[in-house]
């Protein structure tokens, strides 16, 4: 294997007296693509900052190959002081770097380069500052959620260039799919330590399982062994016969190894208070259009949403998801048509923007209404501070001010007030955003008990793929389009990627699609059947080479034996990954015409 280009070595952080990174070690070898995965608060997004170098560890080291280049996207990019988002992009170039590149992706991405930073929305914020990160083309790319306020086509279009950059990526994302499709190597920051495992994200959670079922063994094993050794110190040894010093001693270790072993973190507690049932129809539209001046948002849409429907709204940013929602729920009327809204609806809402969070006021308050310490969940009262555990709030954060909290914390805080509520209709803007991934299996199987009717806006694939029983989706010029099933279903109907419907919108901030043959000819099967022959030699080769190499000896016996074989070693893992991601786009091809 190369040698890394970056290199973290046993890095240590506390945070006042509690250590957040205790011996973190990480290496990114160049086109290794490695997702960094932990729960909300665990050091991710530090650890990427000290790789980065913004920010120095109390301990360990940190190397940099002499020469190479990185880029660091942090999940708030800083664009003050540019004037416009040509200046920001082009600021992130090297001097002997041309700025056709910067120029081009700023056009891929929907953006002009004239656009003022200070007037920018999240989601071109965040455009700009990918196209500023991957313009100069990087050795390194470290990643911290870099599909937050992006919309579908962007998503797609910047797994792409993820997929074709030949840089080192360390990749922070809730986004599963993106994830799957990506990364090679996973590298898990649990307890402030490191776990690595070379495979994709697809094997990260019976890895994850395997882990903490043997941790829970070895405790087990270290409970078992301080009580035999008490139960000696007990009936072992007489009055009359001096105590085993050595003994003692290892007795004493084992009390010590277990105050100190790293217990696994608690798991959330999700569960939705159920209102009465609604009425059979939740929503009845008949023909609806909403304009903004020239802007049709919504054209002559019929749509009806009956009690347990588990409806997915997607499209591109400013296609009107979140103006259909308020249509709906009767916070706007539409300018032609008619909606029924149906009865005996008792609707709980978490919005994109988390904005009925008070940031002056604390977890208690927020979840009490300041009223006393007790929360009233589903009818029935109970303490606040055992309620907060619940969503992995420790006791001492009831008094922490709302507007102190990670987007992490705000998201569980938020999810604890709504579910509090007795509800029967769900509507959620975005209710994946700063969530870890554990939090969002946990959520995903309350939503697929829940008993009323859910409205998901999302611009998670796998999320409306797990949840969605149908989806609507923006096609453009204000049409809507409803399809059986969630995202991948969507896709599979339409016959095009999420990209196809946004070029059909010019003023939409959307990536240009590339062109999407969706055909599965002689030609790719013969392309197919040839890869997978391809694949396999190259197994078998780098196989080979890897043995050559694992003889300790060989650099000094040889060294211009070992170069070469390292030189092709490394040429052979870049053509089979291109040979697997040629192979993998083929088969999904494959598999959708398959249908």
């Amino acid at each position: 294997m190369a040698p890394p280009v970056l290199m973290l070595q046993d890095i240590r952080l506390s945070l006042g007296a509690a250590p957040l990174l205790d011996q973190a070690t990480i290496g990114v070898a160049p086109g290794e693509r490695i997702c960094l995965v932990g729960r909300n608060g665990s050091g991710k997004s530090t650890l990427l900052r000290i790789a980065a170098g913004t920010i120095n560890a109390d301990s360990g080291t940190r190397f940099l190959q002499p020469g190479a280049t990185l880029r660091y996207l942090p999940q708030e990019p800083d664009l003050t002081g540019f004037p416009t988002v040509l200046d920001y992009v082009l600021d992130g170039l090297d001097a002997e770097t041309d700025g056709h590149r910067a120029r081009g992706l700023i056009d891929q991405l929907g953006l002009t380069g004239a656009e003022d930073t200070s007037q920018l929305s999240g989601g071109e914020a965040r455009r700009a500052a990918i196209a500023r990160v991957l313009a100069p083309a990087p050795d390194i790319l470290l990643l911290d959620e870099p599909t937050n306020h992006l919309d579908l086509p962007a998503i797609e279009w910047l797994e792409a260039e993820l997929r074709q950059s030949r840089a080192g990526i360390v990749l922070i994302s809730h986004d599963r799919r993106l994830l799957e499709r990506v990364s090679r190597s996973i590298v898990w920051l649990d307890r402030g330590r490191t776990n690595r495992i070379d495979r994709g994200f697809a094997h990260f959670e019976s890895w994850r399982d395997e882990v903490i079922e043997q941790e829970a063994r070895d405790a087990q094993k270290l409970s078992r062994e301080i009580v035999r050794e008490e139960d000696w110190m007990r009936y072992g040894v007489t009055a009359r016969r001096k105590r085993n010093v050595r003994r003692v001693a290892e007795l004493a270790a084992l009390r010590e190894r277990k105050r100190t072993e790293q217990r696994a973190p608690a798991t959330l507690k999700v569960n939705t208070s159920s209102a009465a049932l609604s009425g059979k129809i939740v929503f009845d539209a008949e023909r609806i259009t909403k304009s903004f001046g020239e802007q049709v948002i919504i054209r002559d849409l019929t749509l009806r949403v009956l009690r347990g429907d588990r409806l997915g709204i997607v499209g591109p940013n400013g296609a009107g998801k979140s103006t259909l929602l308020k249509l709906l729920t009767g916070l706007q009327t539409p300018d032609e048509g008619k909606i029924t809204i149906g009865t005996n609806l008792s609707i709980a809402t978490l919005d994109q923007q988390r904005a009925a969070l008070d940031p002056s006021k604390t977890l208690a308050e927020t979840l009490t209404g300041g009223r006393s310490d007790q929360v009233e969940v589903g009818g029935t009262f109970r303490h606040v501070i055992g309620y907060m555990k619940d969503f992995l709030f420790r006791p001492e954060q009831s008094r922490t001010p709302v507007g102190v909290l990670s987007g992490g914390e705000r998201g569980r805080l938020l999810l604890a007030a709504i579910l509090a509520k007795p509800s029967n209709l769900l509507i959620l803007d975005e209710p994946t955003n700063d969530l870890d991934l554990e939090t969002l299996d946990v959520l995903q199987e309350m939503l697929s008990d829940y008993a009323g009717t859910i409205l998901l806006v999302s611009h998670d694939r796998d999320f409306l793929d797990r949840i969605a029983t149908s989806t609507l989706a923006a096609e453009g010029q204000g049409r809507w389009i409803e399809y059986a099933g969630g995202y991948s279903d969507m896709l599979a109907q339409r016959g095009s990627s999420a990209e196809a419907p946004a070029a059909q919108r010019k003023t939409a901030a959307a990536p240009r699609p590339a062109p999407n043959n969706t055909g599965f000819s002689f030609k790719d099967r013969h392309q197919l059947k040839t890869l997978e022959t391809e694949i396999a030699a190259l197994h078998t080769d780098i196989a080979a080479r890897e043995a050559v190499l694992a003889d300790p000896e060989l650099f000094l016996k040889n060294p211009k034996k070992f170069a070469s074989t390292t030189e092709k070693l490394s040429r052979q893992r870049t053509a089979l990954a291109t040979a697997e991601e040629q192979w993998l786009e083929l088969e999904l091809r494959r598999e959708a015409n398959a249908g």
